[in-house]
């Protein structure tokens, strides 16, 4: 209810209970607005400027942009932000993993509040997922300092490498680095073009022999924090403001070969046979047919196929693809899997193919730290905005971090549920919402955490 709506005549004089509900209403925003609950901290305007200006880096004509993480497009918009950070006042520098972090002193010695998102996207994708994050973390920085206010906890603004993964098959790699669970046998992993992740790593002025130099030493962090657009329908369609994530999803993906024997398509008669795409196809559909027989949100994706040789008139006789699951529940995707694999086995011998799986990304549900949840909730409450308990549907780089420190995300509205598409879109007023509760959280956060 705005203001005006309150003072029109007819809902005040129509009834007696729209007079009251008026006057309740008058009331409410007469007590929001005496204990400041409305008002925002952070420079929404700002805000806004950063984030199109970063959209102008990999934007695609049919909106949204294309920035793959090891790419020239995410090497400029690098450089873009590494300027805001230092422009922030932030002291920046970049890891073995080459993920870029900003420091802000504290008055005391006590362990770091790190906060921050990406910069990547998946082919064609939006210009909200990550950068949303990542432009809200400086922009709090930024409202830091405009009203000289200090913390005890020294702050770090934090942009991830990889989060997307299209390169190399690994998402959240740079926060996998950080967090201890990759090493250097991702190094010599090769990308479309021929070039390994080594290269990538030397092109952004980092020297892979030291990739492990990159992780986190447990009981530096404070917790960690990520602001992101949620990328599903819930908020958006229930009108929430703001979502409280209460976990993240784990994920794992399998890179599978289905080898068959490649033969004329005109000569070959049907019954003999061996048609790599055709099964790969019957694995495609039990995928999703095993995901679909258990009950609860888990997701199931084959995103690609890749067949060779390739020609109309040849029969497939090599055909690539992955597997991904989804659930906050490692069991149940390591049960879907089983299932999976009993498939693909009668598939092969239906088909006379032989289909081989291997792990290339594995990364493990993480539950946001119940005290950090608290804080967020309390931080959308005293900026006037309503909340959701949520899970995350989606894989962030908060999750493999949180192995280090508490954790916690806050969502806010994606238009339609939409995400990895042009069509993403957070309104600026959400956008601007989750950065005033981000603000907010850190400082809870900063006084409430090793309080002495």
């Amino acid at each position: 209810m705005n203001m005006s709506q309150c003072l029109r005549p007819r809902s005040i004089f129509s009834n007696t209970s729209r007079t009251i509900a008026v006057w309740v209403g008058l009331a409410a925003l007469t007590a929001a607005a005496a204990s400041g609950g409305q008002s925002r901290h952070i420079n929404a305007q700002r805000l806004q400027g950063n984030l199109e200006k970063l959209s102008e880096f990999g934007r695609n004509p049919e909106g949204g942009v294309t920035r793959l993480g090891f790419s020239q497009t995410e090497m400029d918009a690098r450089t873009y932000v590494m300027d805001l950070m230092k422009e922030a006042g932030l002291q920046v520098r970049v890891d073995a993993a080459g993920n870029i972090f900003g420091r802000r002193a504290g008055t005391a010695q006590l362990p770091t509040l790190l906060f921050g998102s990406h910069i990547d996207s998946v082919p064609h994708g939006g210009s909200f997922d990550g950068s949303v994050g990542t432009l809200g973390a400086i922009e709090v920085i930024r409202t830091l300092n405009d009203g000289r206010v200090t913390t005890r906890h020294p702050l770090e603004v934090v942009v991830w490498t990889n989060e997307e993964g299209p390169h190399f098959g690994i998402s959240a790699l740079g926060s996998g680095v950080a967090a201890g669970v990759l090493g250097p046998e991702i190094l010599d992993r090769k990308d479309e073009e021929g070039l390994t992740l080594a290269d990538w790593l030397r092109r952004y002025g980092q020297d892979p022999a030291h990739l492990t130099d990159a992780r986190i030493a447990r009981g530096t962090l404070a917790a960690i924090l990520e602001l992101h657009i949620e990328q599903g329908p819930q908020l958006y369609e229930t009108k929430v403001q703001i979502g409280v994530v209460q976990g993240i999803v784990g994920l794992k993906r399998w890179k599978c070969i289905a080898t068959g024997f490649a033969n004329h398509a005109g000569t070959t008669p049907m019954n003999r046979r061996k048609d790599a795409l055709a099964a790969a196809a019957k694995d495609l559909l039990a995928v999703r047919d095993v995901v679909r027989e258990e009950p609860g949100r888990q997701v199931g994706t084959v995103g690609y196929m890749k067949a060779e040789p390739g020609a109309p008139n040849v029969i497939p006789g090599r055909v690539e693809f992955p597997v991904e699951l989804r659930d906050l529940d490692a069991a149940t995707i390591e049960r879907m899997w089983q299932h999976i694999q009993q498939r693909f086995a009668q598939t092969d011998k239906e088909e006379g193919v032989e289909t081989r799986c291997a792990v290339i990304n594995d990364i493990a549900p993480a539950l946001s730290d119940p005290s950090v949840q608290s804080v967020i909730r309390e931080a959308a409450r005293s900026t006037g905005l309503s909340t959701a308990d949520m899970p995350s549907g989606a894989v962030h780089d908060a999750g493999e971090i949180s192995r280090l420190a508490p954790m916690g995300m806050i969502f806010v509205p994606s238009r339609d549920g939409i995400s990895h598409a042009p069509q993403e879109f957070s309104a600026w007023d959400d956008v601007a919402n989750g950065t005033e509760v981000l603000y907010r959280s850190i400082l809870k956060l900063d006084k409430q955490m090793n309080a002495r």
